[in-house]
C-alpha cells in the first residue's frame, strides 16, 4: 500500500499548497496537532510542527488552533513558512474530535496533564498513562514494576519506553528481561508524553505488547530556573536548568540541566539514596527546514534497602512495617548516553529522519528475596551486576500525498541496535563482600535489525491505517562458567490494521488490530535453540471517543489481547520458568470535564480479566496481574500563578499466586499539592498519602525461611508504601 501510494500520487498534478511549520512563540518548540484549516481543507501538524494545506481559492485567510493556545487567522498574502501561536488557558472546549492521521487523541489529553498537574519524577510519569500503575521495592532507585491491561510487567517486559528516540528497556538484562529505568530523565526537562494502548503501532518494536510510552525533553528553556525542594525523612533535591546561548538567537539554543537528589525513606534502616543528574541539549536550525539535535547526559545513582519482608515477621512484632530481615540490600547505577537527531523537511513537505545514539550504562545489585532458604548458615544474598554498550543507528521517510481528496501518509523506517554486554553476573554473596557460589557469568551480544511501512488513508470521515514490521534478532552468549551454545537467530513478521471513523466533531470510532512481541533474554533462546523465542501477542480494541458537551471528553475501548507460549527468564533465580498461553479482555473508561474556566477534573477507570489458557480453572490466575484499576482527581490553575491538584489511585485485591489462596492486597491513596507561581519565583508543597494510609507497594508471593524457622512458608512479601510525606518546594526563574 506504501509502494501503491506513491504510484498513484507520483503523476498527480501539484496543487496550491501552503507549507508550515507551528511553533510556540515563547519557547520556539513545535507545536504538535495544530488544526490548519482553509475553506473546507484541512491539515494538522506533525511533531515537528510542520503542516502541508492545500489553499482554497476563495478564502483569504487560514486558521490556525491549538489546545493550550489562542487561535490565529493568517492572511494569505502574509502567509510565512513558520506560525507563531502564543499560549493561553487551556480550554477543553477547542479540542474538536477530528478525522487525525496521527491517530493519537492521547497525546492531546498528555498536554492537558502536563499543564496542570505537578511534577514529582520521571518515573511517576508513567501514572499519566490511564491504567498504568508503578512499584518501587529496593531502594528508589531500581527501575519501577510497571502494571499495565492485567500485566505485570515487572520492570518493562511488556511496556516498550523510550526517551526523545532512545531506548530505555534492556534486552538480556543481568536483573530481568526488559529492564526499564528512566530514573536519568530530569522531570522538568519533560515537554510531552506520548503513549498508546496495545500493539498497533508499525515503528514499535520489541516489549511493544501491553503499549509504549515516549517521553520527549525540551529543546528550548523559555526561561532559566534554580530550584529547591525539601521534606520529610531527609529528602532534598536541587535543580538548575540554564541557558547556554542566548534565547534570542533563532538558530540555534542550547542548554544544561543538573539535579542532584539525597533521601533516606521512612525505613527504619537508611536508605542514603542519592541520585546525580546532568544533561546537556544542543538544537540547531541549519536553515527553516533542517534541524540538528544533539544530547549527552551522566547519570549515577546509589542506595541501600531493607527489600521486602514477609507478612509472617509483622503480624508477630518480629519487625515493624518499615523495619528489615536483611537490611544490607543496595544498589548502584549508572549510565551515559549520547543521543543525535537529524531533521530535514523537503520542499514536497517531505520528511527525512536520521537518529543514533550510544549508551554506557554499568548495574549492580545485592537482594535477598528468600533469608535463609536455600542457606540457613550464610543466608542468600545474591549479586546481579553488568556492564553494557549500546549502540543504534535509524532512519525514517515520511510522505504526505493528496489526490482527488484522497489523502496518503506514508511512512518507511529502519534500523538497528547492538547490545554488549561484559560480566552479566548471577552470584550467590555474604554481606555483599565474599562470593560464595558463581550461578551465571558471561558476555552477551544481542543485534536487532528491523524494517517497517506504514501507510494511513484517509477519505472524508474515513482514515485506514496499515503497516507491517519485520525485526531480526541475533543472540550469542559467552559463558564462563558452561560450554557455551551456538548462537541463534530468529525473524517475526508484525501486521498492523487500524481503523477510524468520525462521525462529526462529537464522536469518532476506532477498531485496532495488531500483532506485537517481546524478545526473550538470550540465556533462554540459546538452550531453546531457537524454539518460540520470540513469543507474539495478537490483540484487537473496539474504542470510541466522545464530546458528549463542549467541556466533557470520554474515551472507552474493549480490548482483547492473546499472548503465545514464551519462556520467562528468571533474573534472580537464573532458571527458566515456562509462561504458557494467557488470554486477556478488558474495558477502559477515560473522562476529562473542564468544570469551570480554571478548574479541570478527570477520571480514569480500568478492567482486564487475565487468565492462562492452558491450567485449569481455578488455578490459572496470572500472579499479580491487576484486575480493577482507577485513577483521577481535580486541578485547578488560574492566570495569577495558583495552581492546586487533589488525585487518587486505587488498585482492587488480586491473585498473588496461580491458585489465589495468597492475595495482593490493594490500595486507595491521594496525594494534593499546591503552588503559586510569579514573574521570577515560585514556591509549593506536595503531599503524598494525605490520608496516612498503610498500603503496600510491591508485593509478591514468595517462600522464605527466616533464621529461626525450621520449615519454610510461603506468604505474601512486600515493601511498604510511603506514609504520609510532605515537601516544599522553591524556585527563581531569570
Amino acid at each position: 500500500m506504501f509502494i501503491l501510494a506513491v504510484l498513484l500520487t507520483s503523476a498527480a498534478q501539484a496543487q496550491n499548497k501552503l507549507f508550515g511549520r507551528v511553533v510556540d512563540e515563547l519557547t520556539n518548540e513545535p507545536v504538535e496537532g495544530a488544526f490548519i484549516q482553509s475553506g473546507s481543507f484541512t491539515a494538522v501538524s506533525a511533531k515537528d510542527g510542520a503542516f502541508a494545506v492545500v489553499l482554497d481559492k476563495t478564502q483569504l485567510n487560514i486558521s490556525i488552533s491549538a489546545v493550550g493556545y489562542g487561535i490565529q487567522l493568517i492572511e494569505l498574502n502574509n502567509a510565512k513558512e513558520e506560525i507563531k501561536l502564543k499560549p493561553a488557558a487551556v480550554n477543553l472546549r477547542e479540542v474538536i474530535i477530528r478525522n487525525n492521521h496521527q491517530m493519537s487523541f492521547a497525546n492531546t489529553i498528555s498536554k492537558i496533564d502536563l499543564n496542570l498537574r505537578p511534577v514529582n519524577s520521571a518515573q511517576e510519569m508513567l501514572r499519566y498513562v490511564p491504567g498504568l500503575f508503578i512499584a518501587q521495592h529496593q531502594g528508589g532507585g531500581k527501575a519501577e514494576q510497571i502494571f499495565l491491561r492485567g500485566f505485570d510487567v515487572d520492570h518493562g517486559t511488556d511496556v516498550q519506553i523510550t526517551v526523545d528516540g532512545m531506548a530505555v528497556n534492556m534486552v538480556s538484562h543481568a536483573h530481568g528481561q526488559g529492564y526499564a529505568d528512566l530514573h536519568f530523565v530530569i522531570p522538568e526537562m519533560v515537554k510531552n508524553i506520548d503513549y498508546g494502548k496495545g500493539a498497533y503501532y508499525a515503528d514499535k518494536g520489541n516489549f511493544n505488547t501491553a503499549g509504549y510510552v515516549e517521553l520527549q525533553t525540551k529543546n528550548h528553556l523559555d526561561k532559566n530556573i534554580v530550584q529547591l525542594e525539601a521534606g520529610q525523612f531527609n529528602t532534598f533535591r536541587a535543580l538548575a536548568m540554564m541557558n547556554i546561548l542566548p534565547r534570542e538567537n533563532k538558530k540555534q539554543n542550547a542548554y544544561i540541566a543538573a539535579e542532584l537528589l539525597y533521601a533516606d525513606g521512612p525505613f527504619e534502616s537508611e536508605q542514603n539514596f542519592n541520585r546525580f543528574n546532568i544533561w546537556g541539549k544542543y538544537h540547531l536550525h541549519l536553515n527553516t527546514r533542517t534541524k540538528f539535535m544533539a544530547s549527552a547526559n551522566v547519570f549515577n545513582s546509589r542506595w541501600d534497602a531493607s527489600g521486602q519482608i514477609p507478612e509472617r515477621a509483622v503480624n508477630d512484632g518480629t519487625i515493624s512495617r518499615f523495619g528489615a530481615i536483611d537490611n544490607t540490600e543496595s544498589g548502584y547505577t549508572g549510565r551515559i548516553n549520547i543521543n543525535t537527531r537529524l531533521t530535514q523537511r523537503l520542499r514536497n513537505n517531505d520528511l527525512l529522519e536520521y537518529q543514533a545514539y550510544y549508551s554506557r550504562y554499568h548495574f549492580n545489585l545485592f537482594s535477598n528475596f528468600t533469608f535463609f532458604l536455600n542457606d540457613p548458615v550464610n543466608g542468600d544474598q545474591i549479586k546481579q551486576t553488568e556492564f553494557r554498550d549500546i549502540w543504534s543507528a535509524q532512519a525514517k521517510y515520511q510522505l504526505i500525498r493528496e489526490k482527488s481528496g484522497w489523502n496518503f501518509y506514508s511512512t518507511i523506517g529502519t534500523g538497528v541496535r547492538y547490545d554488549q554486554t561484559g560480566n552479566s553476573e548471577l552470584s550467590h554473596t555474604f554481606r555483599k563482600t565474599t562470593v560464595l557460589q558463581a550461578i551465571q557469568l558471561g558476555n552477551i551480544n544481542e543485534v536487532n535489525t528491523f524494517l517497517y511501512a506504514d501507510e494511513k488513508i484517509e477519505k472524508g470521515k474515513w482514515m485506514i491505517n496499515t503497516g507491517i514490521r519485520a525485526d531480526h534478532f541475533y543472540f550469542a552468549y559467552d559463558d564462563q562458567l558452561n560450554t557455551s551454545l551456538p548462537s541463534q537467530q530468529q525473524v517475526i513478521i508484525s501486521p498492523k490494521i487500524n481503523i477510524q471513523y468520525t462521525a462529526g466533531k462529537q464522536v469518532q470510532l476506532y477498531f485496532k488490530n495488531g500483532k506485537g512481541f517481546h524478545s526473550n533474554d538470550a540465556r533462554v533462546v540459546l538452550p531453546q535453540q531457537g524454539q518460540q523465542i520470540l513469543p507474539a501477542s495478537f490483540g484487537s480494541d473496539l474504542g470510541m471517543v466522545w464530546k458528549p458537551f463542549p467541556t466533557v471528553i470520554i474515551n472507552t475501548a474493549l480490548w482483547y489481547l492473546f499472548l503465545q507460549q514464551e519462556f520467562v527468564y528468571v533474573g534472580d533465580a537464573g532458571i527458566v520458568e515456562p509462561g504458557g498461553k494467557t488470554r486477556r479482555m478488558g474495558v477502559d473508561v477515560s473522562a476529562r470535564v473542564q468544570l469551570h474556566k480554571h478548574l479541570f477534573a478527570d477520571a480514569n477507570f480500568n478492567y482486564a480479566h487475565a487468565r492462562s489458557i492452558e491450567d485449569p480453572k481455578g488455578e490459572n490466575y496470572i500472579p499479580l496481574a491487576p484486575d480493577l484499576t482507577s485513577t483521577g482527581g481535580i486541578n485547578y490553575q488560574n492566570q495569577k500563578g495558583l495552581t492546586a491538584s487533589l488525585r487518587y489511585r486505587y488498585i482492587k485485591n488480586r491473585a498473588a499466586n496461580e491458585d489465589n489462596s495468597i492475595t495482593a492486597k490493594g490500595y486507595f491513596i491521594t496525594d494534593a499539592s499546591v503552588s503559586y507561581t510569579r514573574q521570577r519565583f515560585m514556591i509549593g508543597a506536595a503531599i503524598e498519602n494525605l490520608l496516612n494510609t498503610d498500603w503496600n507497594e510491591a508485593q509478591f508471593a514468595t517462600e522464605s525461611r527466616l533464621r529461626n524457622e525450621t520449615n519454610p512458608v510461603n506468604e505474601l512479601h512486600f515493601t511498604p508504601g510511603n506514609p504520609f510525606f510532605i515537601k516544599l518546594r522553591f524556585a527563581v526563574t531569570f
